[in-house]
């Protein structure tokens, strides 16, 4: 098996003068740098973090994830997860929190961690206690991750495909009353991620060869993104500095999947194109599972810098380097659009094509 060492795989880019200088984050696993339970959550085993820095840090990927990615972008380290903060040496938390959970959602899921209610309370509380104050908050920037962990406990509670879009109308309701929340608490802009494409993630993808995406799981995930935007214009005309944005992830996952397809570009990936690394050998089990004896419940690849993805949700390093470079753009005018006080314009969303 070949790892791979490097001692940083970010580049690290200059922070925007007169800026954002802090980074809150909410969420779930693709945000998540290390908050859910030590020794118990998969993220925490091994193969995740195989790749960087060759140990698992809580992320689930074999190396960084999104949030590592943004931060560098943005000019600084990535937040420290906040249940790894003692409360001592306040100087480690001064570029901001990660608050997210692996495995949540905005209402309750089958993993026991902190919802997004309960992950806003968290920050609140550190707000409370002078953590953090108004002049912070002033040059705070909230990235906001809803992969669709709701979505599948839907499933696991036996929803019925006739009530799904209703239910993804009540988890964007409910996520609406998140938002207006963290807008509430002062934070210069509150950027929202679309839903990647759930139908070529490969838990979806298995069932056509890891080769094509599921278009009609593709077409609910734009519902639920056109309603993210309907709901985001909605909180900005509440308001005269429109301080919510949104980042297409959606697009950004099609736009790797597509080129990588098409063999164009920078992001070239090995076939089949949607077959993640590393394998659970069965439903029952995790990447990461052993058995009772110590033998391993999953198959990996050889090198997961030639997959896109990591595991049947997640991508991998490369892959989460590939999705963040096609952001990028989009983040810089962000950041841009911050010191000239301009806002963005409604982004445009793309059908799957893969």
């Amino acid at each position: 098996m070949q790892v791979e060492n490097r001692p940083l795989v970010v580049q690290n880019h200059r922070p925007h003068a007169g800026s954002i200088s802090k980074l809150f984050v909410f969420g779930d696993s693709y945000v998540d740098t290390g908050n859910n339970k030590i020794f118990t959550a998969e993220s925490w085993k091994f193969p995740y973090g195989m790749t960087f820095p060759g140990i698992p840090t809580g992320r689930y990927s074999d190396g960084l994830v999104f949030t590592d990615f943004l931060a560098s972008y943005m000019g600084m380290k990535s937040p420290m997860p906040y249940k790894q903060w003692t409360g001592l040496f306040k100087w480690r938390v001064r570029n901001g929190m990660n608050f997210a959970h692996g495995g949540t959602g905005v209402f309750n899921t089958w993993i026991k961690e902190p919802n997004m209610t309960t992950q806003i309370n968290t920050f609140k509380q550190y707000i409370a206690d002078g953590v953090y104050n108004k002049r912070d908050l002033d040059k705070s920037m909230a990235i906001v991750a809803l992969s669709g962990n709701d979505y599948t406990q839907y499933v696991l509670d036996g929803g019925t495909d006739e009530g799904f879009r209703a239910y993804i109308i009540k988890v964007l309701n409910q996520l609406e009353v998140n938002l207006r929340e963290i807008g509430k608490m002062g934070l210069k802009k509150v950027v929202m991620l679309t839903l990647q494409p759930l139908g070529c993630l490969p838990n979806k993808a298995i069932s056509l060869s890891y080769e094509k995406c599921d278009k009609p799981l593709n077409n609910e995930t734009m519902f639920h993104n056109t309603l993210l935007q309907q709901i985001v214009q909605k909180l900005n005309s509440e308001t005269t500095d429109s301080p919510f944005h949104v980042l297409d992830l959606y697009s950004a996952f099609l736009s790797v999947i597509n080129k990588s397809a098409g063999e164009t570009g920078s992001a070239k990936f090995g076939n089949p194109l949607l077959k993640p690394c590393c394998i659970p050998a069965s439903s029952e089990v995790l990447c990461g599972s052993v058995d009772g004896n110590g033998v391993k419940q999953y198959t990996l690849c050889e090198n997961p810098t030639d997959n896109i993805f990591w595991d049947p949700v997640h991508p991998t390093q490369s892959g989460w380097r590939a999705i963040s470079l096609a952001l990028k753009p989009s983040i810089d005018k962000l950041m841009l659009y911050d010191q000239l006080n301009i806002h963005t314009q409604r982004p445009s969303f793309s059908v799957a094509t893969f």
